[in-house]
């Protein structure tokens, strides 16, 4: 043989790689996949709610029920045969449905005056109590002056006070003053809040002083550094404080008592409270004042559906230094 055969070739030496063969059948598979049942025991298995949480849920349910059950049985009463309410076997789902209890609330109640007057004096109270506040928690968050902390010490002292104790002094002050009657006595006691301007420098003092120090190194007064700075940072703040201001003000019914003797310039609760009173029957039609409670809650409504984004911000939020 030659040298150049394979059979000289020593035994250990190193053969040349042998070529790849051919494909495998397309009917051959590679390695088998796991089974269904291997796989979901590879998964981790989902924990069930514990104790705590379960009864967290309830809770919650409980108190969406309470919440929302009075509205729900308005409605009902509303849209339902009247005095059906008081019925023993009264039902969820009334025995027919009908709406001829909102035309007559809207007419008998004058209803469309009374809401009208409420959103602008809403509307007036808010505009007056942000001018007013605002302003004060700025100096109070983020000013130094003498005497700021004992200033704010008397703010929150006038929380304490109850509304009732100063309903004869306003009163008496309205009165003296010619605004007994009018649009303008209910909103002049309500120019600012100390509920507000709290939660407004609460808001505001979470803003890093760092803010502060570039507007002033870029030549900003405080007027300007409160309306371009710290106004659009509190947005979230105010949008909260301006949704209560507009329920608490809407909702009002002591201090129109006292003041709104005409039936033209009542506010929402004085017409429904009066649409009850001036009722000749011994038993007020329920229907007809659960229908009346309904007109009148529908700007509440609309305020709260709009601004709740805004008024969630607020309240969980911290500021800017969040």
């Amino acid at each position: 043989m030659s040298a150049g055969t394979n059979s000289d070739a020593p035994i250990g030496a190193s053969r040349p790689p042998t070529p790849a063969g051919p494909p495998a059948p397309a009917g051959r598979r590679g390695p088998a996949a796991p089974s269904p049942t291997a796989a979901r025991a590879a998964r981790p298995r989902r924990r069930l709610p514990g104790a705590a949480t379960l009864a967290r849920l309830a809770l919650l349910t409980v108190g969406i029920v309470v919440a929302v059950l009075p509205f729900v049985w308005m409605l009902r009463t509303a849209i339902g045969p009247s005095q059906t309410a008081l019925a023993l076997d009264s039902n969820p789902i009334p025995s027919r449905v009908q709406f001829h209890s909102f035309d007559q609330a809207w007419h008998a109640g004058d209803l469309g005056p009374a809401l009208l007057t409420g959103i602008a004096v809403s509307l007036a109270i808010l505009a007056l109590q942000l001018a007013t506040a605002v302003p004060a928690a700025y100096a109070f968050a983020c000013l130094r002056f003498r005497g700021r902390t004992a200033l704010f010490a008397v703010v929150l002292v006038t929380l304490l006070v109850p509304a009732q104790v100063t309903a004869v002094p306003n009163y008496v002050t309205i009165s003296a003053l010619g605004f007994a009657d009018t649009r303008v006595g209910l909103v002049l006691p309500f120019m600012t809040h100390a509920g507000m301007i709290f939660m407004l420098r609460q808001y505001m003092s979470t803003i890093p002083a760092s803010v502060l120090d570039a507007a002033r190194m870029d030549g900003l007064g405080t007027w300007r550094t409160l309306r371009s700075i710290i106004v659009p940072l509190a947005a979230p703040a105010i949008a909260s404080v301006s949704v209560f201001s507009f329920l608490l003000s809407y909702n009002e019914y002591l201090w129109p008592l006292l003041v709104a003797r005409s039936p033209g310039i009542a506010t929402p609760p004085l017409a429904l409270a009066r649409l009850m009173t001036d009722s000749s029957a011994i038993i007020p039609d329920f229907a007809e004042l659960a229908a009346a409670a309904l007109i009148i809650s529908l700007p509440s409504l609309a305020v709260f559906v709009v601004a709740q984004r805004r008024l969630a911000a607020g309240i969980t939020g911290t500021g800017a230094g969040a």
